[in-house]
């Protein structure tokens, strides 16, 4: 059966977070949390996001790395811990917020954070205790700040899935304002990982309707703004139109994702330093390629419609338009210029399988088929 759930109060515009105070008070926090990163603050936007809470009582950890950890959320749970703070406030892009999820699970909850990850059964474990979460996206990518799901490396090196409606943040607050300093293969990288959360999950079969239409009207902003905002990063329009994107994509994953993002995931944990949404855009060719022949992808024409979405001429057109794309926002022209080698096929492809975004596919991979598309992306 399908649930169809849309929770976060999601404020988008230029100032958005001058609505910050109000939402905290709304939340019943009192004392929050700031999870953040070094890059955010070294640009000035925990400055930004300090002077919107005159006189509060704000804990600060900034330094979450690029693919959070269960090292860093126990750092952050120790302050947390030890400041007596009653909420969160994540401020950054995908990883600050996922990384301020994990830190919710760890600090009301008993264990390892592996007991609460999805593909362990950990997802009925994580309860209402969790404090409230409050999300300033500093990205335009993950859309991780209306999803109810995290991705964090865990101890024994796994990059595993945590999802849970709890974990949905009460207020999304999307100020493009934030993202005008953006550095162009940022703004790229990001722009894909969103571009491929529209399209991925438009191809996925469960029935959903609104997600459906969100991740369309989402592919059509993205596509349609990425290579301005990247180029122009001074564009507002742009900029307002990739938050919306990213927040478009990840409204609509409830649906579910697919092989994009088994395998970005189970590369991004093999080797860390990976870039999460320059991955997916590597993949995206690939899979939708693997993905044409599927039953409901054939009878629902989706692919046919991304393309009508993107201004392409036909189905066809869709793996060369991406590669053409990334080519001219700067990305890599496959994951062999990443620094992937072919020895690491073996351990992608056990990820792959086990992580929690294969069986949403609308086609099931094999060993076989996951080797094919990761030759296909090299």
């Amino acid at each position: 059966m399908a649930q169809i759930l849309y929770i976060t109060n999601i404020l988008i515009d230029f100032g958005a977070l001058a609505q910050l105070p109000a939402e905290c008070e709304r939340a019943g926090i009192r004392r929050p949390l700031i999870v953040t990163d070094a890059g955010v603050k070294a640009v000035g936007l925990l400055d930004k996001a300090l002077a919107a809470l005159p006189g509060w009582q704000s804990a600060v950890f900034d330094q979450t790395p690029s693919n959070p950890t269960e090292a860093a959320v126990r750092a952050a749970v120790a302050i947390y811990k030890a400041q007596g703070c009653d909420g969160l406030i994540a401020l950054g892009g995908g990883s600050a917020i996922d990384c301020a999820k994990g830190v919710a699970i760890a600090a009301t909850h008993e264990g390892p954070l592996k007991t609460y990850a999805t593909i362990e059964g950990g997802s009925p474990k994580i309860t209402p205790a969790v404090p409230p979460l409050i999300a300033i996206p500093t990205t335009a990518g993950t859309g991780s700040e209306v999803a109810r799901g995290a991705i964090v490396i865990v101890d024994d090196g796994r990059k595993l899935g945590f999802h849970s409606w709890h974990l949905v943040p009460k207020t999304a607050l999307l100020d493009p304002e934030l993202t005008l300093g953006l550095p162009p293969l940022l703004t790229a990288a990001t722009g894909m990982d969103a571009i491929a959360h529209c399209m991925e999950t438009f191809m996925a079969a469960p029935f959903n309707p609104p997600a459906d239409g969100i991740a369309l009207d989402g592919l059509q902003r993205g596509w349609a703004h990425i290579e301005r905002a990247t180029t122009h990063g001074q564009d507002r329009e742009a900029r307002l139109n990739m938050m919306s994107a990213s927040m478009q994509g990840a409204m609509a994953f409830q649906k579910g994702l697919g092989c994009v993002h088994s395998l970005s995931h189970s590369l991004g944990g093999v080797n860390p330093r990976l870039h999460h949404g320059t991955l997916n855009a590597m993949f995206l060719p690939a899979v939708i390629a693997f993905n044409a022949s599927a039953e409901s992808v054939q009878k629902d024409r989706r692919l046919e419609r991304m393309a009508q979405a993107m201004g392409l001429g036909s189905a066809a057109d869709l793996g060369p338009a991406i590669r053409d794309m990334n080519a001219r926002l700067g990305l890599p022209s496959g994951l062999a210029a990443m620094g992937v080698t072919p020895d690491l096929f073996d351990k992608v492809i056990e990820g792959a399988l086990a992580d929690h975004c294969h069986k949403t596919n609308p086609r099931i991979a094999s060993v076989d088929d996951y080797r094919a598309m990761l030759d296909a992306s090299m």
